[in-house]
């Protein structure tokens, strides 16, 4: 893995809010990422994911129709157990339980907005190496084994 494999990463935005859309557009695109793909509309990210094939998803919490926890569900419920697709949560909640809630159903990652461009930047390049590094793991393996998977201890 380089960096332009980085750089070549597929990022799925998912924000009720079009200025907040075009802020992390910009964002990625001063740093070098092209394949961003944004939406308003949350009841889209299952098709979007199988359409584009994102190697991260920022995801915002708070949205109508369709919050960010239902995403997560939904995600959960549809992505192959084998598979790693990194979800960061960027969302104005602040709170304890915010947190716990995404980071239980599957978030990789939380920030709270306003966020800090530069932390975001880090975060969403770690959150792509560490995607990379499974996807050539699991090229290493044998098809239908699963990798190792952290428990937490």
């Amino acid at each position: 893995m380089n960096r332009d494999d980085v750089f070549a990463s597929r990022i799925l935005l998912v924000d009720d809010e079009d200025a907040n859309l075009r802020l992390l557009e910009d964002l990625l695109a001063r740093e070098g990422f092209h394949q961003v793909v944004a939406t308003t509309d949350p009841t889209r990210v299952a098709d979007l994911v199988r359409a584009f094939s994102p190697d991260l998803v920022l995801l915002d919490l708070k949205m109508p129709e369709m919050d960010g926890y239902a995403v997560l569900e939904a995600l959960g419920r549809t992505l192959d157990p084998r598979d790693f697709l990194p979800v960061i949560v960027l969302t104005a909640d602040p709170s304890r339980s915010a947190r716990h809630r995404a980071l239980g159903l599957g978030a990789k990652d939380y920030l709270t907005k306003p966020f800090d461009p530069f932390e975001v930047a880090l975060r969403v390049w770690n959150a792509l190496e560490t995607r990379l590094l499974f996807k050539e793991l699991r090229a290493l393996l044998p098809e239908h084994a699963a990798p190792p998977r952290w428990t937490g201890g």
